[in-house]
């Protein structure tokens, strides 16, 4: 199993593009089930969750290339064969049960596993289920599978989820998208990942209104077209090497970045000491003067701060003058990056959903273990402030989410090295 050794110490200087958002990119790629036309995505990250969705949507006989030679991914669903997602492919990543709502919209029916991904949360489908039943599906949970089926085709509806899911609103969207009459969701998640998904789809010719707030409308039309769409740009890789500089020193500029993406994320860092600048190109960071000081920080649906970035501003926090608060509110099991910090020295506490993190002097290298996609490349940061070297295992995880991180973070100054098992 493949390790990445860090050796802390230097500061940090130049470059890194960020890539297209990886959880952008699995909504998308779903919708082109949606229509007979083909769907084409640039941008588009090469990273291994893509691949598992490109393998569903394969396996559902959907045509799906690209990314070997460059970041295009061409997708067509003209002549499907099969509308069952399988447990070997779906329990590899959470974002596979995105393929429910438009299976059921276009072809009235859909066979779909239960879902896996990061051990970091429930996660449940009823929000999901709740929605599309409102649309007129009927869904039956049976052995791990939903079968679900819409034998008088779908129906515009009221629909108030009762918590602002990302993946709930992606799955009712698409759907309705097919659906007759108007659909109207409450309480709609607002991410940017949902607006870019509705750009798309609006340009596969739906009609849909209120993206980036808590009310979308949708008007169901027959049929959609194909389209070309650019994915946006990951706002969590860009955090994720913002704080690379902050952590480690130095300045960095984060190309493709843009405020609007990370706004209260910005926030935290300007309080904690970092600057950060709007350039042409994209977003400059560095610290201000001197030690980085500590700063209490609530995850929030956005446009609040973001909880795939919690483990990340934790590692940050490690190293910062007096004692910080984290407050996670979106999955209860999002502190499991805690035990391997402290391993290198870090001093934090953890009760419940809450951690309290007291800044020490430096880290110290040491050999640790990844237990999900955040945590592995918080640990990457840390082993940036660290003292000597830092052996992190079980990166798999890191190639779900991040595109050639050893390759852009060595571009800048750091070094690291992926060491083959």
């Amino acid at each position: 199993m493949d390790s990445i050794v860090v050796t802390g110490g230097g500061p940090l200087s130049g470059e890194i593009p960020i890539a297209g958002a990886k959880n952008a990119c699995l909504a998308l790629m779903p919708a082109t089930l949606l229509s007979e036309d083909p769907l084409t995505l640039t941008n588009a990250p090469r990273l291994s969750d893509i691949k598992t969705m490109t393998t569903l949507l394969q396996s559902l006989g959907a045509e799906a290339t690209g990314l070997q030679d460059g970041q295009v991914l061409a997708m067509s669903s003209h002549d499907l064969t099969s509308s069952r997602a399988d447990y070997d492919i779906v329990r590899k990543m959470r974002a596979s049960n995105l393929v429910l709502g438009p299976l059921i919209a276009r072809f009235g029916h859909a066979e779909v596993s239960l879902p896996g991904g990061c051990a970091i949360g429930a996660r449940p489908m009823d929000l999901h289920t709740f929605g599309l039943e409102k649309l007129g599906a009927e869904i039956d949970l049976r052995d791990g599978y939903l079968f679900a089926k819409a034998p008088n085709g779908l129906k515009g509806a009221e629909i108030p989820l009762k918590f602002a899911s990302v993946g709930a609103t992606e799955n009712i969207v698409m759907a309705a998208t097919l659906a007759k009459g108007t659909t109207v969701l409450t309480n709609a998640a607002r991410e940017p990942e949902i607006v870019d998904l509705v750009k798309c789809l609006r340009a596969m010719g739906a009609q849909i209104e209120g993206e980036g707030t808590s009310r979308i409308e949708i008007q169901g039309v027959d049929r959609l077209h194909g389209a070309t769409h650019q994915v946006v740009a990951d706002r969590i890789e860009l955090g994720t090497y913002m704080l690379a500089p902050a952590i480690a020193g130095g300045e960095v500029e984060c190309l493709g970045g843009k405020l609007d993406l990370v706004a209260a994320f910005v926030e935290k860092l300007d309080e904690a000491g970092v600057a950060v600048e709007e350039t042409e190109r994209g977003l400059k960071v560095s610290r201000k003067n001197g030690r980085l000081k500590a700063v209490d920080v609530t995850t929030e649906p956005f446009p609040g701060f973001p909880t795939d970035l919690q483990a990340q501003f934790m590692a940050m926090l490690c190293t910062a003058d007096g004692t910080s608060e984290l407050n996670e509110t979106i999955f209860e099991n999002r502190f499991m990056h805690a035990p391997e910090l402290t391993r290198m020295g870090a001093e934090i506490e953890v009760h419940g959903g809450r951690a309290r993190v007291t800044g020490v002097d430096k880290l110290r290298g040491a050999p640790v273990m990844a237990t999900d996609l955040r945590a592995s490349v918080s640990l990457i940061l840390a082993g940036l402030a660290a003292e000597g070297e830092t052996v992190v295992s079980r990166v798999y995880h890191l190639d779900r989410g991040y595109e050639h991180v050893v390759r852009k973070l060595r571009g800048v100054g750091a070094q690291i090295e992926r060491v083959k098992a």
